[in-house]
């Protein structure tokens, strides 16, 4: 009954047209009752009796009531359909709205393919159950009971000896229902699982073709394929077990109703029309009982279902979007005090360590490191993608956690390393952020970019449309796209996380001449593999193992010939006896 409470707030909205379904379920259903009786009376009065003057009447009664029950049943399941789909409407609206709502540690956490799922296949269930199976329940439950009433009205004694097959009948339902449940749960999962194996596969299909290991994918789907199939075959055997034990009782009805119902006739305690009328509502009790099977399967996918979306929209984001006072324009200063932190679902491997560090705006804080170092996490912990374990980070000297989130993260453009582009136009793409900015503005930050070249050589210039995830586009390309932005939100603080990796290095100079411009009374934060990239940095810090180990200017850092001067050397592709120091270092 939890699942049904729960999945009626999204359907109260139509309870007028609800109700008038239900009404229309119930007036069809005994409309059913009427074709029985007046064939039982066309036996008695106009065969046995000759009143052949009946027939006509009784048999346009019976064509009426057939043609009412169609027509209604028509627009009943129209109703029930349109509802379904509302509620369905409404469900997935509310879970894309909380995923929208939960952060980094959920998605961290979960896999791809068991949210499509619960989006797709749980959502779809719920929708049949509203749709169809809710109507279906108490149409073959009006059936049964309509037929027993009447047959009961007819001859009781016959009535009671059909209605003794149904306390097993009863048994063997919720036997089936207990049998079902576990392993319709087991299905969703491993659906969940099959899911997440194919959108992986996609995703990186050209990694996969560029080692050759389209075998060995295949193979490992079919694993997976494998395990959905048995998963499948076991909630099968659980249905052999007991819906041919189900149909067997139901046919008993008839050989029930023959025998016994014969013997009443030949001593003369029912007529014959009685038992032709009789005869026909069998078929009101046996469908009920057939379909009990099925509908116990369709009603334990829908529990299923209902659970795991549940389960999805309880879950609480570790960073809520607060609905707290609108914050004041931020200017940009950035403090860490302090700061630790470790992921929580490995919380033996401190990520960052102690890390202390001031930016005001004006002044760029170059990151260097090497891969696993935390300089990606340490930006991260700006925007409050995750929040410190220890320590505390400072805007405009109020902490963080203190501020609207996404009044923060307003003020913030971070160009991550990992760019997303989405299946729209470039113009779309760079005005992510400011949809209502003008052209204008688009082409003037594609230009800082170093876009706007590409861009304009392309047939349709700013209104191309990209393909998945930006294909058809280098990695430079969709690098600079990216970086545009960026820059289109016009931030108080500013974070490049390995923004130019993937461009020649001609390139990179005329961005980094045109990002001087730009980001002068902005906090800039830039991580780099690449020491030209944060050479005119105010401050460099260099990270190693979640700590700051060496910090400076370009020309301090090569003097204390560390870490940082090592990098230099290498990138340079010097060694110490070649190179010579000046006053600003090595030339």
């Amino acid at each position: 009954m939890g699942s049904i409470r729960w999945v009626w707030k999204y359907i109260r909205t139509y309870w007028l047209n609800v109700s008038i379904g239900i009404a229309l379920v119930i007036f069809v259903a005994l409309l059913n009752i009427v074709s029985p009786l007046i064939g039982g009376r066309i036996v008695d009065d106009v065969i046995v009796k000759g009143e052949a003057g009946l027939l006509v009447p009784l048999l346009i009664v019976m064509i009426l009531a057939s043609l009412v029950r169609t027509i209604l049943r028509y627009v009943y399941q129209i109703m029930f359909e349109q509802i379904g789909q509302n509620a369905l409407f409404n469900i997935r609206e509310e879970m894309y709205r909380k995923l929208q709502e939960l952060d980094f540690s959920f998605f961290n956490n979960t896999r791809v393919g068991d949210i499509m799922a619960r989006m797709t296949g749980d959502t779809d269930a719920i929708r049949h159950a509203v749709s169809w199976l809710f109507y279906n329940v108490l149409d073959n439950f009006l059936l049964l009971v309509s037929a027993i009433v009447v047959m009961g009205i007819i001859e009781w004694r016959l009535m009671l000896a059909l209605v003794f097959i149904t306390p097993f009948i009863g048994l063997l339902t919720i036997t089936l229902s207990r049998k079902a449940n576990p392993v319709f749960y087991q299905i969703r999962e491993s659906f969940s699982r099959l899911n997440s194996m194919v959108e992986e596969n996609i995703s990186g299909n050209k990694v996969v073709k560029a080692f050759a290991r389209e075998e060995y994918e295949i193979k490992k789907f079919n694993g997976y394929n494998e395990d959905y199939k048995n998963k499948n075959l076991a909630s099968a055997a659980v249905t052999k077990t007991y819906l041919p034990l189900l149909e067997t009782l139901a046919s008993f009805l008839s050989v029930i109703t023959i025998g016994l119902g014969g013997l009443l006739v030949i001593d003369g305690s029912m007529t014959l029309g009685d038992l032709v009328a009789f005869n026909g509502f069998i078929w009101m009790l046996t469908i009920p009982m057939r379909n009990v099977g099925w509908y116990v399967n369709d009603l334990q996918h829908f529990i299923t279902s209902t659970y795991r979306i549940r389960e999805l929209l309880a879950t609480k984001p570790k960073i809520p979007l607060e609905k707290r006072q609108t914050t004041p324009t931020i200017r940009g200063i950035v403090e860490f005090q302090d700061v630790s932190f470790h992921y929580a679902d490995d919380p033996d491997t401190e990520v960052l360590s102690h890390i202390s560090l001031k930016a005001s705006p004006g002044q760029t804080i170059g990151i260097l490191g090497e891969t696993g170092s935390g300089k990606s996490t340490l930006v991260n912990l700006i925007l409050r993608f995750f929040d410190p374990i220890k320590g505390r980070i400072l805007i405009d000297g109020q902490d963080a956690r203190k501020i609207n989130v996404r009044e923060l993260r307003k003020h913030i453009a971070i160009v991550m390393q990992d760019v997303f582009l989405f299946s729209e136009t470039i113009k779309e793409n760079i005005a992510f952020g400011t949809p209502e900015a003008e052209l204008d503005r688009i082409k003037q930050v594609a230009r800082v970019a170093d876009a706007s070249p590409f861009i304009e050589e392309m047939p349709d210039k700013y209104n191309t449309f990209l393909g998945e995830r930006g294909s058809g586009l280098s990695g430079g390309q969709r690098q600079r796209i990216s970086l545009a932005r960026g820059l289109m939100k016009d931030p108080s603080i500013l974070i490049l996380d390995d923004t130019t990796s993937a461009v020649d290095m001609e390139t990179e100079v005329k961005i980094q001449q045109e990002l001087q411009n730009v980001s002068q009374k902005k906090t800039t934060f830039i991580i780099a593999n690449r020491i030209s990239s944060v050479k005119t940095a105010d401050e460099i810090l260099i990270l190693s193992k979640g700590e700051i180990i060496e910090r400076g200017t370009h020309a301090s850092l090569l003097e204390e010939k560390g870490a940082y001067y090592r990098i230099y050397l290498e990138q340079l592709g010097k060694s110490d006896g070649d190179e010579e120091v000046s006053d600003n270092g090595p030339e």
